[in-house]
């Protein structure tokens, strides 16, 4: 089978991405995606190079990338073989003419009545023109509008979703999906009411991210790697609560800037670190923490299997699904409240073989059941199950 595989990027990591690398976006197509897989930010290439490990085609397309997408025109020039009708044109010259103000007010309603804007929906359709997919996966469900994918829908043999724990308008046209996966039991049951069929399938780890990496020494008791944005609420407070308690805590992650000038995060919080960085502090983490903010009671972030994967012992907040992926209390830990996380911090810094115990057990249990090339063989099984319905 051949996956397209659909996703979009932070800005702020875009943003950095090709700030720190002059130049890139006159780069090829190929080596433009190569530096972005190189990053190991968010699910990298992990998708596409298990799935060919497994006997499959697989592609990644990001796009909100717009640099790496206008490449590919040029390469490909696919869009010029589209043919598209004189009020499609009409209606890109004039979503382009942003300095006349009756269009760019007139912006937002064109929207709302054409669907999805825009330059990097319509380098995507060509994509798909060009590649004809058995599978069309889109990581981007919040950010592809439906009515736009039913515009593809007669291009692809399976249209796919995939989403995890944020709400997404019930209101919603999800009319177009043949299957919706997720690694968050209330989003498979959001689409089961509606009539669509969805499948739990859980995230997992990549072990060669670590490949490159040398043995690091574990110089950092306790760490927490994650977002610190409004719909992290709890998680800040708790972040908050545990300072006062746990001094060797340290914090990475964005939304450091947002905070309160008061919050004693600002005090531990060592800046933002993605991919490739954020594995380096896990590696170097002695424990680290995990916390999945404001969702229904359900363990699912990518976290879970990041932590353990690079061999830190992971304390991690409780959570009624979480035996069903760990041991817990032999290959991670679960705390209940802040003093609890708190006491747990203190005892398995005091006892190191402890510490380092579970901190192997659980890098093994990742690596034999949760690790990515596993999650393909399952999609796989997954997709073919539904194309045989």
């Amino acid at each position: 089978m051949k996956f397209l595989i659909v996703n979009t990027d932070y800005s702020q990591f875009l943003s950095e991405l090709y700030a720190r690398q002059p130049g890139l976006s006159e780069q090829s197509f190929a080596e433009q995606l190569r530096i972005r897989y190189a990053t190991r930010f968010g699910v990298a290439d992990f998708y596409s190079r298990n799935l060919r490990a497994v006997g499959h085609e697989a592609l990644d397309v990001y796009v909100n990338n717009i640099a790496m997408q206008r490449v590919w025109v040029k390469e490909f020039g696919a869009m010029k073989s589209q043919k598209r009708s004189a009020f499609d044109r009409l209606i890109d010259r004039l979503w382009q003419e942003t300095d006349r103000p009756i269009i760019r007010y007139a912006r937002p309603l064109m929207r709302s009545w054409f669907g999805q804007d825009d330059e990097g929906c319509r380098i995507l359709a060509a994509q798909v023109e060009h590649h004809r997919p058995d599978v069309f996966l889109n990581q981007a469900m919040d950010g592809i509008d439906g009515r736009w994918l039913k515009g593809i829908k007669p291009r692809v043999r399976l249209l796919v979703g995939q989403h995890a724990a944020t709400s997404l308008p019930d209101h919603g046209d999800y009319s177009c999906y043949d299957l919706v996966v997720s690694s968050f039991p209330p989003t498979v049951e959001f689409f089961q009411r509606k009539g669509i069929p969805a499948v739990l399938h859980r995230l997992g780890f990549d072990p060669e991210v670590l490949l490159p990496k040398a043995e690091q020494e574990r110089s950092y008791p306790v760490t927490f790697v994650g977002s610190l944005s409004a719909v992290h609420r709890s998680r800040i407070e708790w972040l908050e609560q545990l300072c006062a308690l746990v001094p060797e805590l340290r914090i990475w992650g964005p939304g450091a800037d947002l905070l309160d000038t008061s919050s004693p995060l600002r005090g531990r919080h060592m800046g933002v670190v993605w991919g490739n960085e954020m594995y380096d502090i896990l590696l170097r983490s002695q424990i680290t923490l995990n916390h999945h903010g404001d969702v229904a009671p359900y363990a699912n972030n990518c976290r879970l299997f990041e932590a353990t994967g690079a061999g830190a012992m992971l304390l991690t907040d409780w959570k009624a699904n979480l035996q069903d992926m760990f041991d817990v209390g032999r290959e991670v830990a679960a705390y209940r409240t802040v003093e609890d996380c708190a006491q747990m911090i203190r005892h398995y810094l005091d006892h190191e073989d402890d510490r380092r115990t579970m901190a192997r057990a659980g890098q093994t249990r990742t690596f034999r059941d949760h690790t990515y090339r596993i999650r393909m063989q399952e999609l796989v099984e997954i997709v073919h199950k539904r194309m045989a319905a």
